[in-house]
């Protein structure tokens, strides 16, 4: 399929609302996406595999924890990191997910939390995409609930000692160093959480104890590594502490970056659907004419359009939002919310305009609809944010 992106970028003409730094940053976003990803994603999902030689190429960009300052990373704007994971969702959601997770989660937890001699130690190699990162907080029982943590890092001696198990943590098999969240032993309940508080831990994956099994049989994100950890005996000194995250802001401090980049790239995923299905329509002759001569065709297409146009400008609303410290998690939550819904309606419509030839790999569709299952689960299901959301308006908590 070729690529008609600028006809839709001409009706809508984004451009218009941007900076030409941010302009820059989706246009070298876009060629890395067409360029590298695009010619063997198919091929990547249907053998399960995960590209790491395009983990440096990232570094290079400068993609990775692009939105941090220092160490090597960027310091660019909250809407240009938005835009590249548009772009690179756009390409397939694993994608933007091994930016999000090396940059909006491990390499935020480390920037917002850690000590000088962690930043310097880990962040620059993460920056370059020398070195991964991975962020352990969901476990099996858990999902929704990381209130009800049951891994546990006790003292010993100067240092510590982490046991547990945490499920479908990206990049685990693959990462240098793990952010591991644990529930520490607090019986004053000095910080306010029941006893105990969580805590967060910069494990070396090579510490003994740390096992990461990468999770087969997956339908979804096939072309992305996600993983069982469990964590039996593992050993740290005392400086594996990252001293700044104390209770479960810790997590959801860095939770609602990657949240941030999901509203962002769920509407490249939405787009890459559509634009499938315009050439489609463009091209496709049926009854002695182009199917987008129909009108339930071009009624269909106007639909998806506007929930693309709307989605993208929800997102960049909450990037100036972002950009000036204004943004909320129940804002968050309604972009989340919105972006994955919508994109997966629009997929489903487009596999239907595709007709028969939708649900092969010469189209792009199903494997969006089938990537955007897993987005809309994590980070926060559609159920979480809709009771985050009826939290806000009602002052009453439902969780």
């Amino acid at each position: 399929m070729t690529a008609t992106a600028p006809r839709i970028d001409t009706v809508f003409d984004l451009d218009a609302l941007l900076t030409e730094e941010e302009r820059e940053w989706q246009q070298r976003a876009r060629r890395f996406a067409q360029e590298r990803i695009a010619p063997v994603i198919e091929e990547d999902f249907e053998a399960k595999h995960f590209r790491r030689e395009f983990v440096r190429e990232l570094g290079e960009l400068g993609f990775l924890g692009m939105h941090l300052e220092g160490y090597g990373c960027a310091g660019a704007g909250a809407v240009s990191y938005g835009l590249v994971c548009l772009e690179l969702e756009a390409a397939d959601s694993g994608w933007r997910t091994f930016v999000s997770v090396q940059g909006s989660l491990a390499m935020s937890a480390i920037h917002k939390y850690g000590s000088e001699e962690q930043k310097q130690r880990w962040l620059p190699g993460m920056a370059a995409g020398e070195l991964i990162g991975c962020f352990a907080l969901t476990e099996p029982q858990g999902g929704s609930d990381p209130a009800a943590m049951t891994t546990t890092a006790r003292r010993d001696g100067d240092g510590w000692v982490l046991d547990g198990a945490k499920r479908w943590i990206g990049l685990a098999s693959l990462a240098d160093v793990a952010v591991v969240w644990a529930r520490v032993d607090d019986p004053t309940g000095a910080h306010g959480d029941g006893g105990s508080a969580v805590r967060g831990f910069l494990v070396p994956t090579s510490t003994p104890g740390f096992t990461a099994t990468p999770i087969d049989g997956k339908l979804s994100m096939r072309a992305s590594v996600q993983c069982d950890v469990t964590l039996e005996g593992v050993r740290l000194d005392a400086d594996a502490l990252l001293p700044g995250a104390s209770g479960l802001s810790g997590p959801f401090g860095c939770l609602n970056e990657a949240r941030y980049g999901i509203v962002w790239g769920a509407m490249g995923a939405a787009r890459a659907c559509l634009e499938a299905a315009l050439e489609r329509a463009t091209t496709r002759e049926v009854f002695g004419r182009p199917i987008g001569a129909n009108q339930l065709i071009q009624a269909k297409l106007a639909d998806m359009f506007v929930e693309v146009e709307k989605g993208i400008l929800l997102a960049l609303h909450l990037g100036r939002l972002k950009e000036r410290g204004a943004l909320t998690p129940p804002q968050i939550s309604a972009g989340k919310l919105n972006s994955v819904r919508e994109a997966l309606a629009i997929a489903h419509e487009a596999r239907a305009i595709l007709a028969g030839d939708g649900i092969t790999n010469a189209w792009p569709v199903m494997r969006h609809a089938a990537n955007l299952e897993s987005v809309r689960t994590y980070e926060g299901t559609d159920e979480i944010h809709q009771l985050v959301l009826g939290r806000a308006l009602t002052g009453l908590n439902a969780f």
